[in-house]
């Protein structure tokens, strides 16, 4: 018999603002949330059904870091807003989601859209554009005992200063309520879950020695380089 003894896995958390710990479970990803970005993107926002990817829960980083990642020349910035989940269930009502919700952050969904790309061009799933290490950078969570629910508000991205993407909280095609809801039909859901609520239109690249700082109403900023 092997004396060999299996390590334990590390469970991924991400800071809570005044202190603490949430526990990362898994981390799910609505895709073309925002007309705007819908459109940009090729697609009709008017017809195509909510979609969703996952990230791993160790590829959300609180550092403030990001190292550009190898096998790609074309990394792309997405801003979102996190949704952190403290109870779950099946078939949850969509009148009912907002109370199992424990807090909100502002996050990014990075993204190596040249392998995305080529992976939709073949039909192929996409995590290898978007489920790499560190592609998920996010602030501290908020609990909504601090913040309520945000579902209006400016919505943004700086590069080096510049406005690169900015929209409005309340341009979601499909809002928190129902994005939960909708997920409880196919998955259960439980405490430690994060949803990562789409971006707006003008997602772009980034190079090493940029600066990105996301902005979302009622929440506190996040600064990111590109290391």
């Amino acid at each position: 018999m092997s004396d060999y003894v299996i390590p334990a896995p590390k469970i991924p958390t991400i800071p809570v603002e005044g202190g603490g710990e949430f526990p990362v479970r898994r981390v799910y990803c609505i895709g073309r949330n925002y007309a705007a970005h819908s459109i940009e993107m090729g697609d009709d926002p008017d017809r195509d059904p909510p979609f969703f990817f996952q990230k791993n829960p160790n590829n959300l980083d609180a550092s403030g870091d990001f190292p550009y990642p190898g096998q790609t020349s074309d990394v792309h910035y997405e801003v979102e807003m996190a949704v952190a989940l403290k109870t779950g269930g099946t078939n949850i009502a969509t009148a009912d989601a907002l109370d199992h919700v424990y807090g909100y952050a502002a996050c990014l969904d990075m993204t190596r859209r040249d392998l995305q790309s080529e992976a939709k061009k073949k039909g192929r799933p996409w995590e290898i554009g978007k489920a790499f290490e560190r592609s998920g950078p996010i602030g501290p969570l908020q609990p909504v005992s601090e913040v309520g629910h945000p579902d209006n508000g400016r919505v943004e991205l700086l590069v080096n200063n510049e406005v690169q993407q900015e929209g409005d909280l309340n341009q979601m095609i499909w809002k928190v309520p129902e994005m939960i809801s909708y997920l409880s039909d196919f998955f259960e859901l439980e405490p430690g879950d994060v949803i990562m609520s789409g971006t707006p239109s003008g997602v772009g690249p980034i190079q090493k020695g940029d600066v990105m700082v996301v902005n979302i109403a009622g929440l506190n900023s996040l600064t990111v380089k590109v290391t």
